[in-house]
C-alpha cells in the first residue's frame, strides 16, 4: 500500500511539473533538466500541434526514456495522440485521446483534419497520395475562380452586366480573397474565444 501511495504521489508530481513547465518557451524546455520527461513531453505535443511528426517523435522518444517507468505508458499515449494529429489521422486521434481519458475531438474537427490531410499530406506520404493533394488544390482553386465570376457576373446584372469574362475573373478572384479573409478573420476570433474560456475555466 505505501509503494502504491508513493507511486500516485510521484505520478501527480509529474503531472503538476508539466502543467508548470508549459507556460515556458521552447528554448527553456529544451534546457530543463530536473523535469526532462516532462518538458520533452511539451515539446513533442507543441510539435504536433504544428504538424512537425518527425521532431514530435523524436521529443516524446526522449520524454519516454528520461521518465519513470510508471509514466511511461501515459506518456505513449499522449504521443500516440499527438502523432495522430501530426499525421493527420483523425480516426487514430479520436481513439487516442479517448485512450488518454479525455474528451474524444468533435466530428466537425475530425472532418477539418481530415480535409487538412487530403490537402496537405504528411511528409512521408506517397507519391501518389502527394499528387492527388495537388490536384485536390487545383480543382478548389479553379472552383473559387468560377465563383468567383459568377458573383461578380451576377452583381454587376443590374448595373448593365458590362464585366467581361477576363475581368469577371480577375474581379471573382479578389472577391473570393476578400470572402476567405473575413472567414479566416471571424474563425481566429472565435478561436481565440474558446481559448479564453478554457482558460477560465481551468482557472476556477
Amino acid at each position: 500500500m505505501a509503494k502504491q501511495r508513493q507511486v500516485r504521489m510521484e505520478q501527480r508530481g509529474a503531472l503538476a511539473a508539466m502543467q508548470a513547465l508549459e507556460t515556458k518557451s521552447d528554448d527553456e524546455l529544451l534546457r530543463e533538466t530536473r523535469f526532462k520527461a516532462a518538458a520533452q513531453a511539451i515539446l513533442g505535443a507543441r510539435a504536433a500541434e504544428r504538424y512537425d511528426a518527425d521532431a514530435a517523435r523524436t521529443h516524446f522518444r526522449t520524454a519516454i526514456a528520461a521518465a519513470r517507468p510508471q509514466e511511461r505508458l501515459q506518456l505513449q499515449r499522449m504521443a500516440n495522440a499527438s502523432l495522430a494529429l501530426a499525421e493527420r489521422r483523425p480516426d487514430d486521434l479520436k481513439r487516442a485521446v479517448q485512450a488518454l481519458g479525455q474528451e474524444a475531438p468533435s466530428n466537425r474537427q475530425l472532418f477539418l483534419l481530415r480535409v487538412m490531410g487530403l490537402l496537405a499530406p504528411p511528409k512521408n506520404a506517397s507519391t501518389a497520395i502527394k499528387a492527388r493533394s495537388f490536384a485536390l488544390i487545383l480543382a478548389i482553386v479553379v472552383g473559387l475562380l468560377l465563383i468567383g465570376l459568377g458573383l461578380v457576373l451576377l452583381i454587376s446584372l443590374p448595373f448593365g452586366g458590362g464585366v467581361g469574362i477576363g475581368g469577371g475573373l480577375i474581379l471573382g478572384f479578389f472577391l473570393v480573397i476578400l470572402i476567405l479573409a473575413v472567414l479566416a478573420f471571424w474563425g481566429r476570433r472565435k478561436q481565440r474565444k474558446a481559448l479564453a474560456a478554457r482558460g477560465t475555466a481551468k482557472v476556477k
